[in-house]
């Protein structure tokens, strides 16, 4: 079946640095969107970043352009969201997701990996 594993969620100080990993099995991963969300408590999940099967194009929250990168290494069916300068507003659950695989639109969640930036 299909999951996804989030890792390398941590207390970091602001102006701090992560890279979020998500592991994913179960489905053909390079052929599938992948993002990341996350959720702040008592908040909505948004949407962060997203990247194309290929990696080709990624596109970002605005309050994260600049700041974060996302990237995919498909020999490895891994996904990564690396966070640069990180505020006290980026603490949150960071999500993986997967929406679309090939043709076919799915909706498939990690487990999420907590986030706190804090001094």
């Amino acid at each position: 079946q299909v999951q996804l594993v989030e890792s390398g969620g941590a207390l970091v100080q602001p102006g701090g640095s992560l890279r979020l990993s998500c592991a994913a099995s179960g489905f053909t991963f390079n052929s599938a969107t992948m993002s990341w969300y996350r959720q702040a408590p008592g908040k909505e999940r948004d949407l962060v970043a997203a990247i194309t099967s290929a990696g080709d194009y990624t596109n970002y929250a605005d309050s994260v352009k600049g700041r974060f990168t996302m990237s995919r290494d498909n020999a490895k069916n891994t996904v990564y969201l690396q966070m640069n300068s990180l505020k006290p507003e980026d603490t949150a659950v960071y999500f993986c997701n997967v929406r679309r695989i090939g043709l076919h639109v799915v909706n498939y969640w990690g487990q999420g990996t907590q986030v706190t930036v804090s001094s």
